[in-house]
């Protein structure tokens, strides 16, 4: 179970570009560029919980690779998607960008792509 743990957002690329890439507003953008949110995943087997703990907000998607699951984005937007596992990452198309998480060295790394923008976030293992 790789995945399982709690990760805290230790660094942060490319987050401003990426986000008005997918048109969240700028003082949404200014309000969330240094949250050291923390990321809570719960592994059991094929089916994952994936939390994202906000100070006042928390966002959480279940769903298991290769099922249809109900899944909610950053910006609150409601939407289906079929979640793979690739190569030891786990990879979900949000509509506006691609997502992909995989642990490497210990630390939660998660890649999201939109109209030519890459944002890389990079999270350390706390528990």
């Amino acid at each position: 179970m790789a995945f399982t743990g709690k990760y805290e957002v230790e660094s942060q690329e490319n987050y401003d570009a990426f986000m008005k890439a997918i048109g969240i507003p700028a003082e949404t953008i200014e309000k969330g560029r240094d949250f050291k949110f923390t990321t809570e995943v719960v592994q059991n087997g094929n089916t994952f919980t994936w939390s994202q703990i906000y100070p006042g907000h928390t966002m959480t998607n279940t769903f298991t690779i290769g099922q249809e699951s109900d899944m909610e984005t950053m910006s609150g937007k409601k939407f289906k998607a079929v979640v793979q596992l690739e190569g030891g990452k786990i990879i979900v198309d949000f509509g506006k960008y691609k997502h992909t998480s995989e642990i490497v060295g210990g630390k939660l790394v998660e890649t999201s792509v939109a109209a030519g923008n890459t944002f890389t976030r990079i999270s350390k293992r706390i528990a």
